[in-house]
């Protein structure tokens, strides 16, 4: 394999997680007895751009498929980070109902729809008919296709186009971003958000590893792939959504209007004094990866053992990642709780963990909740808080075992 980015041989690993179904590839009761595909998940980091990424062994067409399963709106504080999103690019761009907004992967309409509500003309890009429908009936208008440069070619220029966690999707990040130059206006301004690898080395976040993530972005690397294709990032703020993520600020290398500012250079000496210019810093994430599922593997063992009910919460992709490498069964965990409709009745990929609303809850009265999502752990106490009544506890495995 060679680098999506920079073409140089691929032979660094950066994590091996072994093999597993597509993270979103949920299952009916039909499917339980029919074989499931398996597919390698190792992951490699390029030793010239530091690309971290993983091979295409299933094609990005096969998992973005026309029943796909994850609706953005059923997050509340997601809605809340598109919301003021919205209302800050607004004033910071001085939007007005003779701007256009396209947005990439714009899922079921989480965020394009307070533009709409702000009488902005905007488009959506999503390939996922499921998620699309949704978008439609909020009366956005939405291009039902993958997006990269033939596309772009067909699209009217924005003064803004944004993708929230795309920019990792995409298996030909080079025709992806040149796509992104082609549809800007002169003076416009793209806006990315993707999780940090700074972050998912250091907080051993392994679980956001899975084959819908073709590549694993440091702002190093991003900045040289947008350089390519004659793009320049003017900005970067940190954000707390994912486990900590970035969003990125960009603009046609020509455009003199747009200063760069601090933040840039400052983010780029972060990731070097944390060692991400080296090859040395992915050396350990293996071992890493290893010692949450070896915690995780004896926490449910000794609650089998001690005859505790455990349940988890969230059909999330990265939990499926982690009971899939640690090798965990419906034995262990008895169901996993989701307030997605869409995800309601199937079963989880592998584990063939049975997803079901939460009223089940307060039937069995578990005794351990563990909260998948990690990342969204807050919302959800407060959302399960009324699971203290019976003194049960909620637990997360990642960047280590916690019982809460």
């Amino acid at each position: 394999m060679n680098c999506r980015f920079c073409k140089a041989e691929l032979n660094k690993v950066f994590v091996d997680l072994v093999n597993a179904p597509a993270s979103n590839s949920f299952l009916t009761q039909e499917q339980l007895d029919e074989p499931e595909t398996f597919y390698p998940l190792k992951i490699y980091v390029c030793g010239e751009c530091k690309l971290v990424q993983i091979d295409e062994y299933k094609k990005s067409d096969d998992i973005f498929d026309k029943d796909y399963a994850y609706f953005s709106s059923f997050s509340t504080s997601w809605l809340e980070h598109a919301k003021n999103y919205v209302d800050m690019m607004i004033n910071k761009l001085a939007l007005n109902t003779n701007s256009i907004v396209t947005e990439i992967a714009s899922n079921d309409g989480y965020l394009l729809q307070y533009f709409k509500e702000k009488n902005i003309p905007c488009i959506g890009v999503e390939p996922t008919s499921s998620t699309a429908k949704v978008a439609k009936e909020k009366g956005i208008n939405v291009i039902e296709d993958f997006f990269g440069s033939k596309l772009a070619d067909t699209l009217q220029k924005s003064d803004l186009i944004l993708g929230n966690n795309v920019l990792a999707h995409v298996p030909d990040i080079n025709d992806f971003v040149h796509g992104l130059k082609i549809a800007l206006k002169e003076n416009g301004t793209i806006t990315m958000e993707f999780p940090h690898l700074l972050n998912i080395i250091k907080e051993n976040q392994f679980d956001t590893i899975y084959h819908e993530h073709f590549s694993y972005l440091s702002f190093y690397t991003v900045k040289q792939i947008f350089e390519k294709q004659g793009l320049k990032l003017y900005d970067v703020e940190k954000l707390p959504t994912h486990g900590g993520s970035l969003r990125i600020y960009a603009t046609h290398l020509e455009n003199e209007k747009k200063d760069i500012f601090d933040n840039v250079a400052n983010l780029l000496n972060e990731e070097k004094d944390f060692g991400l210019f080296d090859i040395e810093i992915y050396n350990n994430f293996q071992e890493k990866a290893n010692k949450v599922k070896y915690d995780l593997l004896y926490f449910l063992l000794q609650a089998k053992k001690e005859n505790k009910k455990v349940i988890a919460y969230g059909a999330a992709a990265k939990g499926n990642t982690l009971l899939n490498y640690a090798g965990v069964k419906n034995d262990l965990i008895e169901f996993v709780v989701d307030k997605s409709p869409y995800k309601q009745g199937k079963f989880l990929p592998a584990s063939h963990i049975p997803i079901l609303a939460e009223d089940e809850i307060k039937k069995m009265k578990p005794d351990y909740i563990i909260i998948l999502p990690w990342n969204i752990k807050g919302e959800v106490m407060l959302q399960l808080d009324y699971a203290k009544e019976w003194d049960c506890k909620f637990v997360v495995a990642v960047p280590k075992l916690a019982i809460i």
